[in-house]
């Protein structure tokens, strides 16, 4: 289809067009939601998590699919785009599947299933690409078995960190959407049609911004988070800059990443940090320092903002 709208009006039109067509579809998509989308049963040691209760989740299934479709309407995809698709599928319907369980699933089966993905898409990545990447304005060449096993943690990583973010009206799409919309800029000419991919997710998660704005009346859900988390792994490794991915992603790092520094050292080695921090940090500048909803997003918002300009002083 994209080559059929190229005939007509330029790359960026045709760009301009799907993040129209796809917000649109989205939109329409979430207001009238699928039946089959289970509801939250609030979370117990969430700060507000009762409230929560009742709402549709797992919505992450409607925007995931929605920019799926827009992707493969409006850009240039390949066989390397085919196959991260499948596999943003795959990891959406993993968490979808969980937030339909009438049990959470294991830590472990999670992780099984997130070392399974990574791993296939860790090796598409470098069956397709160079393991040459960039610090700042040094480059250097990987051998392959090392940015295999790097690549993978970054996937697990973002996964992870964007599933934690994940735990107040709007916060979650809106630091996400600014880490997209900074690697899109950023990067463009690296990126080519995965930058322009970005903008087409933006334009989903405003869509479902719409709806989960506090208060909210849907949830992302893990089929959203991450498959969301995902993605921005991807598009760290395409970027050739994975390692900035530590600035573009900080405030998801920060917020959703001590919590599982603090989960894996006191299960595993039995050490206790951070004990009168709550974790997830949203949750702890909320109930310890008093910060409302809005105060979180647009705080966070605003640090990932200047994160990113960091980034630009680095890497531009």
């Amino acid at each position: 289809m994209y080559t059929f709208f190229a005939q007509y009006i330029s790359a960026n039109q045709v760009l301009m067009l799907g993040m129209i067509v796809t917000f649109i579809l989205t939109f329409l998509l979430l207001k009238h939601p699928f039946r089959f989308l289970p509801s939250d049963q609030g979370r117990a040691f969430a700060v507000n998590g009762e409230l929560s209760r009742g709402k549709l989740r797992g919505v992450g299934l409607t925007f995931v699919i929605c920019f799926l479709v827009g992707s493969f309407v409006f850009l240039p995809v390949d066989r390397e785009f085919v196959i991260y698709a499948i596999l943003l599928f795959a990891m959406m319907m993993s968490g979808y599947l969980d937030d339909a369980s009438d049990k959470p699933w294991s830590d472990y089966k999670k992780g099984l299933i997130d070392l399974i993905i990574s791993a296939v898409a860790v090796g598409t990545f470098i069956n397709f690409n160079s393991t040459s990447i960039m610090i700042g304005p040094w480059g250097m060449e990987l051998p392959a078995a090392v940015y295999f096993v790097l690549g993978i943690i970054l996937v697990w990583v973002s996964v992870n960190v964007t599933n934690c973010t994940d735990g107040v009206d709007g916060l979650c799409a809106s630091v996400s959407s600014v880490t997209l919309f900074a690697f899109a800029v950023l990067f463009s000419e690296v990126l080519g049609k995965y930058g322009m991919a970005n903008f087409l997710f933006i334009a989903v998660l405003f869509a479902y911004l719409y709806f989960n704005t506090s208060p909210s009346t849907m949830l992302m859900g893990d089929a959203g988070s991450r498959a969301l988390g995902f993605y921005i792994a991807i598009i760290s490794m395409k970027s050739g800059h994975p390692f900035i991915f530590l600035l573009l992603a900080g405030v998801m790092i920060i917020d959703g990443g001590l919590g599982l520094v603090k989960i894996f050292l006191k299960r595993f080695l039995k050490i206790s940090i951070l004990k009168k921090t709550r974790t997830p940090i949203h949750d702890h500048v909320r109930k310890n320092i008093g910060w409302s909803d809005t105060q979180v997003v647009v705080r966070f918002v605003i640090m990932q903002a200047l994160l990113a300009v960091i980034a630009f002083c680095i890497v531009g």
